[in-house]
């Protein structure tokens, strides 16, 4: 009878996880299990609790079950409403949204939510779709009509203004038009336009951060943060105080790190957002360098991953929407470690599977479900 129990409950089991892609599945729980260890220590004297923490991760991981049972047929297939629904909710919080802080993010529809959050999903679907219509008879000119489905939704939520999520979702969709064939000759022109941007405001930094000079379609807290990443201590107690006390965490934890609890800046309250955007620090402070490169070596074989399952995918629609579902993973982490690290501006980008969040979390469970829908189905889908 206990044997019978036993192979019953391994059947249940199996049948579960049947399909996942197992290496993939086990990177995500060491991130996962990275991020909790390290919002145990973060969360010290915060409002969070551990259980917060471990349902949001137990959502995502559910979310990405949910997912990974849908063919990536019905995925295509629902793109375009996706995407339609997405924007609507867009243009809804522009007009009647919720204000916090300044900023006009949400809406209440019973209970509150973050449509730009959807956003980062619904590009790469809405974009992948697209261009499987289109394959075999692409013209020049349907780059120019990606452009446009690009720019409605970033440019909406760019006036919210939401600078980060912006840009998130600008890189979603635009790695899935240059996935699609966009010709160098059209990308390295502006590649080489954003390089000479950013040495001009480097040698011209001190002239054009001067407070009686105006940014044209910037806003005066963005311009700030761009200026407070060229000389941090210009405001030591203001803009540039995330930067800096982040620096210090990161570097006093030397190779081994400083121990688990034992991070001086962050429960010392030095660290701001320490057990969100600023998770980084705190993790780099207690197990110094030697975690990082744990952290880094687990984040490269995410986006191994991913891009091998994109590689191997039956059509065009799944390898552009799994490897750009990947790269956005690596936009995660690159802008958040960067920012943390005083080499980006500070944006609000979450360590994806280390940082709290609620939204975020699923989002990221939506993405790596779509991997594993990939890989479950690749067979079963004909190219």
């Amino acid at each position: 009878m206990e044997t019978s129990a036993i192979s019953k409950i391994k059947k249940i089991f199996l049948s579960i996880f049947s399909g996942l892609d197992r290496q993939l599945g086990l990177i995500l729980l060491g991130l996962a299990g990275v991020g909790f260890i390290t919002f145990l220590s973060a969360s010290q004297n915060t409002p969070v609790r551990f259980e917060d923490e471990f349902r949001n991760l137990a959502l995502s991981f559910a979310v990405m079950w949910i997912v990974s049972r849908i063919p990536p047929k019905w995925l295509e297939m629902a793109a375009v409403w996706v995407y339609g629904i997405g924007v609507a909710l867009l243009i809804a919080v522009a007009a009647f949204g919720l204000i916090k802080k300044g900023a006009r993010r949400w809406l209440n529809i019973g209970f509150v939510i973050q449509p730009s959050e959807l956003m980062k999903i619904a590009m790469p679907l809405m974009l992948a779709w697209y261009f499987q219509k289109r394959e075999g008879i692409q013209k020049s000119w349907d780059y120019g009509v990606a452009a446009i489905i690009l720019a409605i939704p970033v440019f909406l939520i760019a006036r919210q203004p939401d600078l980060g999520t912006a840009l998130l979702v600008f890189a979603a969709g635009m790695y899935v038009i240059i996935l699609a064939g966009l010709p160098w000759k059209w990308i390295l022109p502006f590649v080489g336009l954003g390089a000479f941007g950013i040495i001009l405001i480097i040698i011209f930094g001190n002239m054009i951060c001067a407070h009686d000079v105006v940014w044209p379609f910037v806003h005066n807290y963005q311009k700030h943060r761009v200026c407070t990443l060229l000389d941090p201590s210009s405001d030591p107690l203001g803009k540039g105080f995330h930067t800096i006390q982040s620096m210090i965490a990161i570097g006093s934890g030397g190779f081994f790190g400083k121990g688990w609890f034992q991070g001086t800046q962050a429960h010392l309250e030095f660290i701001p957002e320490k057990h969100t955007d600023f998770v980084f620090a705190v993790f780099s402070e207690e197990f110094g360098l030697l975690g990082n490169l744990v952290l880094l070596a687990l984040f490269f074989a995410l986006i191994k991953r991913g891009l091998a399952i994109s590689a191997s995918a039956p059509n065009l629609f799944t390898r552009l929407l799994g490897a750009s579902v990947t790269l956005i993973f690596f936009t995660y982490a690159f802008v958040n470690i960067g920012m943390v690290s005083g080499l980006l501006p500070v944006v609000g980008v979450p360590l994806p599977f280390i940082s709290y969040g609620g939204t975020a979390l699923v989002t990221l469970g939506f993405g790596a479900g779509i991997l594993m829908s990939i890989h479950r189905h690749r067979r079963l889908v004909q190219s």
